[in-house]
């Protein structure tokens, strides 16, 4: 049943309503019809708020870690699943965020578990072309000199605070490669990098909101490393183009999404405070090493030679095109999460 019989693909988003999952439902719906689940966990209902309109787009509230029954929702009626299927299956849905996998660790865990192995027997079933977001967490704290090629196993602490994505992911991975080879589907996998860009949450905990709302505020930025730390980001429509690119491809990864670019977080909230144009000062605070965990920048040569995909969109555009985005959020005073375990996500790849 991978094969549509009527003129437009049935896709299904997992974690459609997050930050990365609404810029994929944006791009697909222009050619396809695309089913966004989600449970609004970390995902916005403002972030698909406009696609409610479009008749080749439909949003179901469901956790996933429960199978769900698409041919008798009712609201997927114009849809024929019975009839049509499921050609791709895009499975994002995970707490992606310190803040929120710290808080939320189990309910992390199981996406990675659960949600998988119901995305994968769905894939089964309708014979389903599937891609699962990965991350970089799987790469753990690194042993060796990024940038990490896939082959790279990665130093994991599986019962650390950040375990519940990280061994989450290792899992899920396991799962996808396993579950792949004994039936036989098409099932891939993107170890996705860090990614920034609009609809990212202003309280988000993560490292760029932090700086962007401080820079706003004209409040100190206060960069948790030394002063030879780096980072390597990479924007959001850079990383739709790369799954999609790898759903159409014949390749089944694990493949890195991401950019080897890198800048000096001083670099970077300068940049910021540029962009802004704002009177912060910054302020370099040593962490303790035992608190670092640098997942590093990726080595993107398979992505390059397989996928021929590269991020097209400089440092400075993406974050004039964020830094806009949080201009337009009310109340933009909410205070960063700033508790000292998370600034773990800001200590990045040393050199």
């Amino acid at each position: 049943m991978s094969r549509p019989i009527f003129d437009r693909k049935n896709i299904l988003i997992t974690g459609g309503a997050g930050f990365i999952g609404s810029h994929l439902c944006d791009e697909l719906v222009k050619d396809h019809k695309v089913i966004c689940l989600d449970n609004f966990s970390t995902g916005r209902e403002e972030n698909i708020n406009h696609l409610l309109i479009n008749p080749n787009f439909e949003f179901i509230k469901h956790d996933f870690t429960e199978p769900v029954d698409l041919e008798n929702e009712p609201s997927l009626k114009p849809f024929q699943v019975e009839f049509q299927g499921i050609q791709e299956i895009y499975h994002l849905a995970s707490p992606a965020s310190p803040k929120d996998y710290l808080k939320m660790p189990i309910e992390t865990l199981m996406s990675n578990a659960r949600a998988t192995l119901n995305s994968l027997e769905m894939a089964k079933k309708y014979q389903a072309h599937l891609v699962f977001a990965s991350s970089a967490t799987i790469y753990g704290s690194p042993l060796e000199k990024t940038p990490y090629p896939e082959n790279y196993w990665g130093y994991v602490d599986p019962i650390g605070p950040h375990s519940a994505l990280s061994e989450g992911k290792r899992f899920a991975e396991s799962l996808v490669f396993h579950f792949r080879n004994k039936y036989k589907i098409d099932a891939k996998i993107a170890r996705l990098f860090k990614v920034y860009g609009t609809r990212m949450r202003i309280d988000d905990g993560r490292m760029i909101p932090d700086m962007i709302v401080n820079a706003l505020n004209n409040e100190q930025i206060t960069l948790y490393s030394d002063q030879g730390e780096t980072i390597a980001a990479c924007y959001v429509s850079d990383i739709v183009e790369g799954l999609i690119r790898l759903m159409k491809s014949k390749e089944l990864g694990p493949i890195n999404l991401g950019t080897a670019e890198e800048y000096k977080l001083t670099e970077l909230a300068e940049l910021i405070k540029k962009i802004t144009e704002s009177d912060s000062k910054i302020k370099v605070v040593p962490a303790d090493q035992g608190d670092f965990i640098n997942h590093g920048t990726p080595n993107i040569r398979l992505a390059k030679e397989h996928l021929g995909w590269f991020p097209v969109v400089s440092l400075e555009d993406g974050l004039n095109r964020t830094i806009d985005y949080f201009k337009g959020v009310k109340n933009i005073t909410i205070k960063p999460f700033n508790s000292k375990i998370n600034q773990t996500e800001k200590s990045h790849a040393k050199k």
